[in-house]
């Protein structure tokens, strides 16, 4: 478990935990790199997604006088970009999540670990399982989104069976999420 050595988003991680441990903000890590940290297989992701309880508890300047730099809300994230000389695309993506189901609660219940020489705040393994469950069953995700958040919900619930235990009829949840991206996957076809 943990992130793999040498990954491009070791250093953009320490850097915005860095920041929002200086500000005080109550944060907790969730996402692909959550996933990295909770999975014995290895987990890709583009992006490092954290969780606060409100958008308006982002230290935005605090994060723009280190370098990042905002690049706008969308309905379910607070975007941002790692600071850096690279060209934009090059820089790893940083998406806040608030406001959602489940986000204050996996933030107040965030515990700290050693993330391979630095601490950060991680979700519970099982509000990961819910924030994941609602990603997948929001309709308007992409697809291919939703794919990926039931390939974690499923590798979450094995590695971490307790917490599965604990979120009412996963079972039930993962079979009728699996049924409809499948017959969405037939009916929309291949995803360019």
């Amino acid at each position: 478990m943990g992130l793999p050595p040498g990954d491009t988003k070791e250093q953009p991680l320490r850097s915005v935990v860095s920041v929002l441990e200086a500000s005080g903000t109550k944060y907790a890590v969730i996402g692909g790199v959550a996933m990295q940290l909770y999975s014995q297989e290895p987990r890709t992701t583009l992006d490092i997604d954290l969780a606060v309880a409100k958008y308006d508890q982002i230290p935005s300047s605090a994060l723009m006088k280190a370098g990042f730099v905002h690049e706008g809300r969308h309905p379910h994230s607070d975007n941002w970009r790692a600071p850096g000389s690279a060209p934009r695309e090059q820089r790893t993506a940083i998406q806040f999540s608030s406001e959602d189901v489940g986000i204050e609660l996996a933030v107040s219940r965030a515990r700290t670990i050693d993330a391979g020489g630095f601490q950060l705040r991680l979700a519970t393994a099982g509000d990961l399982l819910v924030l994941k469950l609602a990603a997948a069953e929001e309709p308007r995700r992409r697809p291919s989104k939703r794919r990926q958040d039931l390939l974690d919900i499923i590798t979450l619930a094995e590695e971490h069976p307790s917490a599965a235990l604990a979120v009412p009829q996963l079972r039930e949840r993962i079979e009728r999420l699996s049924s409809n991206l499948l017959k969405l996957g037939l009916t929309r076809g291949p995803e360019r």
